[in-house]
């Protein structure tokens, strides 16, 4: 089942405001925008059309529940505290990126405003944490959990092996093809974000691991389909979304809590900064065009290394 269902997606939502969303999706998918992208950012104009009609407070709400080109800055700054107090701060920061295009889109492309309303709304503050990395202990006990010579078994294994291996992202593993394997020279090609793609190289453990997978996917019922990727039963692919929720479950059976794909891109990137690797290679090989993502992603590095040393120069305790 497609991730964006369009129709469900407009529920609820005025003619002209499901029109426009239609509209720009086509705009979005000419422009080869990756679905998960598309989603999010028609999920955030929708959210604030259904506000606009249902939950806002403000008297002139009526008209920009009926048309997007009738909304205000308050009308929008509005919507974000209500998603902070009804969500989170960093939901609402992503609603906010997703609105800046929508209206970007509605002011340049179709013309149809004569100035965003997002052009003054500040993007809420969120608090920086540093997510937990995970060890290798933990990556060794869900490696115990998935244990045995049964197809999900060796799926999973791969699945560990191929994350903790390369730290890509949960829909770059849950994406691949078969043919974007390549045992013989130990390397996997990964469609990233905005359409760039690259090719990572993996450990000898991990091609073991994914050449056991492969002869038992070639007995499988799905085998025929193109994705790497299989259900256990059935014929049909595992999506990112099953990976998702197998990996919660793993987490679950290894008492390894909140366990998710991403915790192993943190992990790849937090010791590679901790090895001291360049930055500039860090960026090629996770997919990264901005060098605000690697400060993000190493600062539970950075953290680690300020501590160590802190502990090596033994500062006030000569005293």
């Amino acid at each position: 089942m497609p991730l964006l269902d369009l129709q469900k997606l407009t529920v609820g939502l005025s003619r002209t405001w499901a029109g426009f969303l239609r509209d720009w999706d086509r705009s979005l998918r000419a422009g080869n925008y990756p679905e998960t992208t598309r989603y999010n950012y028609l999920l955030a104009a929708a959210q604030l059309g259904r506000y606009l009609g249902e939950a806002s407070p403000d008297p002139d709400a009526d008209d920009a529940a009926d048309d997007p080109c009738a909304v205000t800055r308050a009308h929008v700054e509005a919507f974000q505290a209500w998603m902070i107090d009804t969500r989170s701060a960093s939901t609402a920061l992503n609603k906010h990126k997703g609105l800046q295009q929508f209206f970007k889109w509605l002011l340049v492309d179709e013309q149809a405003i004569d100035r965003s309303p997002m052009e003054r709304v500040r993007q809420p503050k969120t608090p920086r944490k540093l997510i937990p990395v995970l060890r290798d202990e933990d990556t060794s006990k869900l490696l115990d959990a998935c244990k045995g010579k049964g197809f999900a078994n060796l799926r999973d294994e791969a699945l560990i092996r191929l994350y903790c291996n390369t730290g890509a992202r949960l829909s770059e593993v849950g994406g691949l093809l078969v043919a974007d394997v390549d045992l013989n020279t130990e390397s996997v090609h990964f469609h990233g974000k905005g359409a760039k793609d690259r090719r990572v190289r993996f450990g000898p453990k991990t091609a073991r691991a994914l050449s056991r997978y492969l002869r038992a996917r070639d007995k499988h019922k799905g085998a025929a389909l193109a994705q790497l990727w299989l259900a256990e039963r059935g014929v049909a692919p595992l999506t990112p979304n099953g990976i998702k929720i197998r990996l919660k479950r793993l987490g679950q059976a290894a008492d390894v809590p909140d366990l998710h794909a991403h915790r192993w891109r943190h992990t790849f990137a937090h010791e590679w900064k901790r090895a001291g690797g360049d930055t500039g290679d860090l960026m090629l090989l996770l997919g990264w065009t901005s060098e605000d993502m690697p400060r993000h992603y190493g600062a539970s590095a950075a953290a680690e290394r300020a501590q160590e040393t802190q502990a090596r120069l033994g500062i006030g305790e000569r005293v």
